[in-house]
């Protein structure tokens, strides 16, 4: 059982902590992990590193090899480096340019899990058209994000620009940013920090500046930078590398780092973008989304006002999913301020998965102003699969709770018991479930307890309303 005190909201949000552990991150050495990024002095190193990465692409003879060799070598010379850093030269600039991004965790639509590398012009504009008929965009679902596979195998020979797939993206991206924004909504696309993306078109490798500025050019608001093909140069260097390309273009691009959480980006990726995965991909099962929702969770204070944890899309609508469950994963994506990214047919829906993406309550838990992810601060039951998850909201004495079933089979009663809360046995609080949208009758001392079917969740809003200290 773990204690939370979400009165003070004391676990999420001592920012003084918050960015000593920041800075710490950036230091070379000060972990067991040796979790390092490069200083600025040792920035020029990082850069011949690249540049003799770039040669070693382009050219194709024998002696290649040779270079990768001398690659390896300087590599581990240029991290050897003790007491780097880079929080300096990034600290004031993530306080302005990346704070003025994602005030919220972001909501919008993605493609890749429902069309993966079939996506197209039409199917994006038919999208938009969507989330605004629906409704979903009033409600906040405002980024149209395009993943892999959009752009053509080879850059324009003339320019070195990304170039859109004129098979199925035949009036280019700028146009369609123009339609996008045109119904009140902003458009998202996809690169990589490695030499080409996971499904094979260019990545941005080596063109971080050329590739930011054609973003920019097209008037787009989003990106996803995967981690592919990356001829295993250092990780932090090649997102750093895109996070400052973004920064000096004229135009407010949100940077969502995708390295699949491989080396624990919630520890440094505040200072570089405004959201970044810590796991794997998701995929249409209960199994990850437990997973990605456990992994998820332990990064939690590191949360906040720009800058997001990102445990993947969301999988409502794509088939696999009971009701339950997919209520179960909206709700914990709420409660953990992850981004709320559609990744279904949005044209082609039916009222039940409208209803769940839809819940304006559970939404305005996601997008509330304090900002504080809310974890799991309570297990029990058989193999521990009962859990609590709480969180604060703006609103003061008020919290978010959810009543979580893990097990396969068996409906239980799931405990909260004040203290679990940070409250005094002795407080009291009305109760209001988000679900069925309606006040529960009466009041709760010291504990609250409910039914909660198999994979399946409760998610209330406590109020407290009289306390005896």
């Amino acid at each position: 059982m773990v204690n939370y005190s979400p009165r003070s909201a004391e676990l999420f949000l001592n920012t003084e902590k918050r960015r000593r552990k920041l800075e710490d991150a950036f230091s070379f050495g000060n972990h067991e992990s040796n979790c390092f990024l490069w200083r600025l002095d040792s920035w020029n190193s990082g850069e011949q590193l690249i540049e003799s990465s770039r040669s070693q692409e382009m050219a194709r003879q024998g002696w290649v090899f040779l270079l990768l060799a001398i690659l390896v070598c300087s590599t581990a010379c240029a991290t050897a480096v003790q007491g780097t850093h880079i929080a300096q030269d990034l600290g004031q600039q993530a306080n302005t340019s990346l704070a003025l991004l994602g005030r919220t965790p972001p909501m919008g639509w993605n493609s890749w899990n429902q069309y993966s590398c079939n996506v197209t012009e039409d199917i994006v504009k038919k999208t938009a058209d969507a989330l605004v008929s629906t409704g979903l965009q009033k409600l906040g679902y405002t980024y149209v994000n395009i993943d892999d596979c959009w752009a053509e195998p080879e850059r324009n020979h003339t320019t070195g620009m990304l170039q859109a797939r004129t098979s199925t993206f035949p009036s280019g991206i700028k146009a369609l940013a123009d339609y996008v924004h045109s119904k009140g909504m902003k458009l998202g696309i996809y690169s990589d920090a490695g030499t080409n993306t996971c499904e094979g078109q260019p990545g941005s490798l080596f063109h971080e500046a050329l590739d930011a500025a054609t973003f920019a050019s097209w008037e787009v608001d989003y990106l996803k930078y995967d981690n592919c093909h990356n001829l295993s140069l250092p990780l932090k260097l090649r997102y750093k590398k895109m996070s400052m390309a973004l920064r000096h273009v004229q135009r407010p691009i949100f940077f969502s780092l995708c390295e699949w959480g491989l080396e624990e980006p919630a520890t440094w990726a505040p200072l570089l973008g405004n959201s970044w995965r810590t796991t794997a991909d998701i995929n249409d099962t209960w199994s990850s989304i437990c997973y990605n929702a456990d992994h998820n969770d332990k990064w939690a204070h590191f949360a906040k006002p720009g800058g997001w944890n990102d445990p993947d899309m969301l999988e409502i609508g794509n088939g696999a999913l009971t009701e339950d469950e997919s209520i179960a994963h909206f709700s914990l994506w709420a409660l953990m301020k992850a981004p709320l990214l559609v990744g279904n047919d949005v044209t082609h829906m039916d009222n039940r998965t409208l209803a769940i993406l839809g819940n304006k309550e559970v939404i305005e838990v996601n997008q509330d102003a304090l900002a504080v992810q809310g974890k799991k601060v309570r297990k029990s039951g058989p193999n521990n699969k009962l859990e609590v998850w709480a969180g604060p909201l703006a609103k003061r004495d008020k919290w978010v709770i959810l009543l979580f079933n893990r097990i396969d089979h068996e409906s239980h009663m799931v405990k909260v018991d004040w203290h679990d809360l940070g409250l005094s046995n002795n407080a009291t609080c009305t109760i209001r479930d988000l679900w069925e949208h309606k006040d529960l009758p009466g009041t709760w001392t010291g504990s609250f307890e409910a039914h909660v079917k198999p994979h399946a969740v409760k998610m209330y809003i406590f109020t407290e309303i009289n306390s005896i200290k």
